[in-house]
């Protein structure tokens, strides 16, 4: 294996083309207060009731053995149709379809399991809702879509 050797110092900020500095990721310095910002709405989020229940309901569902044995049946039978889906065989990838659908309704009919999956969806939805916030917030300063910089901006001109 050839080595590859440089003949420039590191010690410099790089240049692309057009004369901008560019940075590697080690290179980027990320500001401490907004870390400090990220880190105290986490935690506002973490502490809120949505996140408490999913936190409780949790514990519930994996110290429940009834539920386990339903959750670790409908895995081996979702093995077992891949292995038929595999081997081509319709009558069985059709029975066993049927059974994991049964177990899955047996699963979600149990009340902390339902109520698990729907404060997953909520969490997910604030999430992506803050996500939102922050995106329209920044998007409203600065006008850039999807990768392309703002024409006129003077990048790649």
């Amino acid at each position: 294996m050839a080595e590859h050797q440089h003949n420039h110092s590191h010690s410099h900020p790089h240049t692309n083309e057009c004369g901008m500095e560019c940075f590697t990721n080690t290179e980027m310095i990320v500001r401490e207060d907004i870390l400090f910002k990220a880190k105290e709405l986490a935690e506002l989020i973490s502490t809120s009731n949505e996140v408490q229940f999913f936190q409780k309901a949790e514990h519930q569902i994996a110290s429940n053995d009834h539920i386990q044995t339903l959750i670790s049946s409908i895995k081996k039978k979702q093995k077992e149709l891949v292995a038929f889906q595999s081997f081509e065989n319709q009558k069985m990838v059709d029975k066993i379809e049927k059974e994991v659908v049964e177990l899955q309704e047996q699963l979600d009919s149990i009340p902390i399991v339902s109520e698990f999956k729907q404060t997953q969806e909520d969490i997910n939805y604030l999430l992506q809702l803050v996500m939102s916030v922050i995106r329209d917030t920044i998007s409203d300063k600065i006008t850039v879509e999807e990768g392309k910089v703002a024409a006129g901006s003077g990048y790649g001109e």
